[in-house]
């Protein structure tokens, strides 16, 4: 994982609460917190398996009482089979955290709607599904992520469902600001090398979308037009 990370150039690594130990009595089989450099990356609590706004919202409060950052990346999918986030609980979460002074950044369906919902309240940012978790889909919900880009006020994070580096490629291409990647990674026969090629394949693209990509069209367009030469003779 070390490894994977340095290689990917990430510079935020997001922990599912229930899966580290904050009692400091050093559970070896919740131990992830030990093997990520605090100085060299934020670490963004996660409050994954919370089924409802009062549970995510205690996780967040017992992440910032043992020390970690008063970030949170919100979580909140009752559902098992599909793991999609619950939008009413999630707004729900959010307005307390918000309120409490944490830097809440939420996962959420591809809506609109509630992401306009959300970064009007306070949230620093929103970040919609491109598929569900772990499916490696890729963006699925290209057309809803491009309607939250366009009316962003917050930086977009594409979550979730992002299974190749042509994945992120895309998602940076259309204007996200970032990339979520865990499966496509940690689930690669080489890791560290698949953290690589994500990082090669977000900076290209970001770098494409900021020089400005040409507009598609249904038609071919001569790229190089005789008009100017024909009416010079």
């Amino acid at each position: 994982m070390r490894e994977a990370l340095e290689a990917s150039g990430c510079e935020i690594v997001t922990v599912a609460l229930r899966r580290a130990d904050l009692s400091g009595r050093g559970d070896p089989f919740a131990n992830i917190l030990e093997f990520i450099d605090p100085a060299r990356y934020l670490i963004l609590p996660n409050t994954s398996g919370a089924m409802n706004a009062a549970e995510a919202v205690r996780l967040a409060r017992l992440a910032a009482a043992a020390g970690l950052p008063r970030w949170v990346k919100l979580e909140i999918h009752p559902d098992p089979h599909y793991l999609l986030p619950d939008p009413v609980e999630t707004f729900e979460a959010a307005k307390t955290l918000v309120a409490e002074g944490f830097t809440v950044l939420p996962y959420i369906n591809a809506d609109p709607v509630l992401a306009r919902r959300l970064q009007d309240i306070g949230t620093a940012t929103v970040m919609p599904l491109g598929s569900p978790i772990g499916s490696n889909r890729g963006l699925d919900t290209r057309a809803q992520i491009e309607i939250i880009i366009r009316q962003a006020t917050v930086p977009v994070i594409v979550d979730a469902g992002i299974g190749a580096p042509s994945h992120a490629a895309e998602a940076l291409e259309m204007g996200a600001d970032a990339v979520l990647v865990n499966t496509a990674i940690a689930a690669a026969g080489d890791p560290v090398r698949m953290a690589r090629a994500f990082r090669g394949a977000v900076e290209s693209a970001r770098e494409a979308h900021e020089a400005g990509l040409p507009l598609q069209g249904a038609e071919a367009s001569a790229t190089s037009p005789l008009d100017a030469f024909l009416k010079s003779r």
